[in-house]
C-alpha cells in the first residue's frame, strides 16, 4: 500500500481545494478517485446556496479508523433548497475487523446482518456516483473523512482528500461558551450538548431514530439547512463552512 510522503503531503495541503484536486486527478491511478477529483471542487468564495451537497454517515464498529471497521454507509445528496429522499442510499458492509460487542448496541447491527453483507470495495460505484461532485456534510468529522481514507487505502491502495462541512464544529462554533464553568454549574447551568438528535432539537427539528446510517444522513443534511438559515445565509461563502 503505497501512500505519498510527508513533505508531498504538506506541500499539497497548502493549495487551495481546487487545485488539490487538480493535481490529485492527475496523480491517482484508482479509476474511482480519478473520476473523483475530476469531478471538481468549487473555489472557496461559491455561496453555499449554490454547492451541490451530499450527507454522509458511517456506522463503525469503533472509533479508531486504524482499529475499526465501516459497517453501514447512508448517504444523501441535497442543497439548501432541496433534500433528494428518492437518491439517498443506505448499505450495510462486512468490516474487514470483527465486530464489538459495544458497537453492536449503538447501532443495532449484528453478526447476522454482515454475514451476507458486500465488501465496502464491492459498492463503490453507487456511493461515488453520489460522492463526486459534492461537497460532504458530516456530524462529527473524525468519523467519515479519516475511516473512508484508511478504507480505500486498504482496497486501492491509495486514501482521499476532500473538503467537509461538519455540522458538529458549527454548533460549536455557534455556542463557544457550551461546557459552564465550575461555578456556573454549582448554580445549576448545564452543559449545552451539539450531538446530532439535540442540536436538531434546538431548530424545532422533528426526532428521528439515532444509529441507523441513512436517517441520521438525513438529519445531518437537515440539520444544515437549518443552521444556514439561521446563522449563516445562502451567499455565504463555502470556503467559510468546509473544513
Amino acid at each position: 500500500m503505497s501512500r505519498p510522503d510527508t513533505q508531498s503531503r504538506r506541500d499539497l495541503a497548502q493549495r487551495s481545494w481546487p487545485e488539490q484536486y487538480g493535481v490529485l486527478a492527475e496523480e491517482a491511478r484508482s479509476p474511482y478517485l480519478k473520476a473523483f477529483y475530476g469531478a471538481g471542487c468549487p473555489p472557496p468564495d461559491t455561496p453555499i446556496g449554490q454547492v451541490p451537497l451530499v450527507a454522509v454517515d458511517f456506522e463503525t464498529t469503533g472509533l479508531d479508523p486504524n482499529q475499526h471497521s465501516i459497517v453501514s454507509i447512508g448517504a444523501v445528496p441535497f442543497t439548501l433548497d432541496a433534500i433528494a429522499v428518492s437518491r439517498g442510499w443506505h448499505q450495510v458492509v462486512r468490516p474487514r475487523l470483527p465486530l464489538h460487542q459495544t458497537s453492536i448496541t449503538i447501532h443495532g447491527i449484528t453478526h447476522s446482518d454482515i454475514d451476507q453483507a458486500p465488501d465496502l470495495e464491492a459498492v463503490l460505484d453507487p456511493f461515488f456516483e453520489r460522492l463526486n461532485g459534492r461537497i460532504p456534510v458530516v456530524h462529527f468529522r473524525d468519523i467519515e473523512r479519516p475511516f473512508l481514507d484508511v478504507a480505500l487505502q486498504w482496497r486501492l491502495g491509495e486514501g482521499i482528500r476532500f473538503p467537509l462541512i461538519d455540522t458538529m464544529a458549527i454548533e460549536a462554533h455557534v455556542h463557544p461558551n457550551r461546557r459552564p464553568s465550575r461555578w456556573q454549574r454549582l448554580v445549576g447551568q448545564k452543559a449545552t450538548s451539539i450531538r446530532l438528535g439535540d442540536s436538531r432539537a434546538r431548530y424545532g427539528l422533528p426526532h428521528y431514530a439515532a444509529h441507523n446510517a441513512l436517517i441520521d444522513a438525513l438529519a445531518t443534511a437537515e440539520l444544515l439547512q437549518a443552521q444556514i438559515r439561521h446563522h449563516f445565509s445562502p451567499e455565504t461563502p463555502v470556503g467559510d463552512l468546509w473544513l
